[in-house]
This record gives structure tokens, C-alpha cells and sequence, in this order.
């Protein structure tokens, strides 16, 4: 199955991978963008939510698909757990969030929201291809993609399927613990002789909704200082907002209700850093 092209699409399928790789996918997109981290805990999915919601709210074209197939969370976040993808000219139709954001994930095609997937590599490396290939994406500024905690095959299998791969973005949060598994995940990407767009850090200081004064309940600038290290961008810094925990629970995204917030202006920051090194 093939999906729609469109004229900014500079790439098309090799026949043949290099080196005996798969070829790859023919998705129309301009910035496949990974979003990924070394441990989980750190709030990597509602960073890659947001991020996505920032980009539409910008009117880019943005997908977002949920990778994290034994935990995929994105439809729950946005309140879409309970759609289920249409199949039209034998290609599967993402969920539409707005006029400007898709979004696909494996939680759409299970029976129920407890149903588990005890898939190995292959399988989930031919999952990959078809959430490319045979999803009717249109033509897209960007791709999101939430990958699951740590280092394994959906990172590895993206990495070699995947047109027009900008990098990977690292979310960590500041205590130490954290920044040690965010830099095994940038070293990872460097293995992968794949860009580090940068590191996030989430959860990064608290705004005390009482006295109005930031809380560093786990550190600060962790994140900041892995990159420093590295050589690589720091797009900054979103801090803990019990409003966006919220907001995620109830499947209401956080920019319809608190599009003016400090938190929000925080991730609009961080997409604009992202997006001035993806451009540039």
C-alpha cells in the first residue's frame, strides 16, 4: 500500500536498503523527529504531545505516532482511546485531533485498553513499516514520534525505516539519576550516527500555585548540563504543572485550557528552539 505524495516529498523508497537494511518508507514528510528517553518516569509522552499540539497550534501539518506499543498512552492524553481508525482505499485513515494533527497508535487496534502485546523484534519492526506505509498521513511539515523507555528495537527499527529523519529529541528530568539514562540515550543516538536535537528537560521546578514561587522538588539543570557535556542543543526547560497531569488524565490537551500559562509558554519556547534546529 502507498500513501498520497506530494511535490516537497525529496525522497522516495530505495528498492533495496543499503546494506541489505529495508527500504524505506514512502510517507510524505518533510521532519520525522523521535522523541525518546533513557528511563521512563520522566514525562517523554506528555512532552511529545505537547510538542506535536505546539507544532499543529503553529499550523504545521504535524503526525504523531505512538510507538510505544506494550504501554502506547497518547490516546488516553488526548482524549481519543475509544477511536478507531476508518480503512479507506486500502489504507488505514489516522485519527484526526484538528484540522492539523493525526495521530496513530497500536492502542487503536486493540480489543481494549487492556489488552497486552507480547510481540519480538520482527513483529514490531513489520508494525513500524505499516504505521508508514500504509497509513494515509498526507503530506506532513512534521512527524512526532513517542518511542517507548530505553534503547530497543522500535529506536533501532524507526532509525532504519523512517525518510527524512532529523534526530531525536532527549527528555529527561533534572535529578541525576535521570540525566545518567538520558546520556546513555545520546550516546545511543550517536551510535546510530543519527543527530541529537536536543535535550528537554521536563519536571523542572514547580510554580507553587499559592505563593506563586518555583519548587525545585527534583534539582535543576541536570539536563542542561548533559548537553552542555555533549555538545549538543538544549531546547530548555518545562516545569511541573499538576494542571498538565491533569489534563493528560482527562484526555483534555493542555493548550485548550491553558494556552496562556508559564508551563505552556514553556513548551511553546522549547518547539520554537526545536524547531529552529531542525530548519535551520
Amino acid at each position: 500500500m502507498t500513501t498520497n505524495t506530494h511535490e516537497h516529498n525529496n525522497k522516495t523508497a530505495e528498492p533495496h536498503g543499503p546494506k541489505g537494511l529495508p527500504p524505506k518508507a514512502n510517507i510524505d514528510v518533510k521532519h520525522v523527529i523521535l522523541v525518546l528517553s533513557g528511563k521512563g518516569g520522566v514525562g517523554k509522552s506528555t512532552v511529545a504531545v505537547n510538542l506535536a499540539f505546539a507544532l499543529s497550534n503553529h499550523g504545521r501539518n504535524t503526525g504523531l505516532l505512538d510507538l510505544d506499543f506494550h504501554g502506547p498512552s497518547i490516546p488516553k492524553m488526548l482524549g481519543i482511546e475509544d477511536q478507531r481508525p476508518a480503512v479507506l482505499d486500502k489504507a488505514l485513515e489516522p485519527v484526526h485531533v484538528t484540522g492539523t494533527l493525526a495521530v496513530m497508535s497500536m492502542a487503536f487496534l486493540l480489543p481494549d485498553t487492556s489488552s497486552p502485546v507480547v510481540w519480538r523484534g520482527p513483529m514490531k519492526m513489520a508494525a513500524i513499516q505499516q504505521f508508514l506505509n500504509e497509513v494515509n498521513w498526507g503530506p506532513l511539515d512534521y512527524l512526532v514520534v513517542d518511542l517507548p523507555p530505553g534503547t530497543g528495537d522500535e529506536a533501532l527499527s524507526i532509525a532504519q525505516l523512517a525518510p527524512n529523519l532529523r534526530g531525536a529529541v532527549i527528555v529527561t528530568t533534572p535529578q541525576d539519576v535521570a540525566v545518567l539514562d538520558a546520556v546513555k540515550a545520546i550516546k545511543f543516538i550517536e551510535k546510530l550516527e543519527m543527530p541529537v536535537i536536543g535535550v528537554i528537560e521536563n519536571m523542572s521546578g514547580m510554580v507553587c500555585p499559592h505563593c506563586g514561587d518555583t519548587i525545585d522538588l527534583f534539582g535543576s539543570g541536570g539536563g542542561e548540563k548533559a548537553a552542555h557535556d555533549f555538545g549538543v542543543p538544549y531546547l530548555g526547560a518545562i516545569p511541573l504543572d499538576p494542571a498538565m497531569v491533569k489534563a493528560g488524565d482527562e484526555g483534555r490537551p493542555y493548550i485548550l485550557r491553558h494556552a496562556d500559562t508559564p508551563t505552556w509558554k514553556a513548551v511553546d519556547a522549547v518547539m520554537e528552539n526545536l524547531v529552529k534546529v531542525v530548519e535551520s
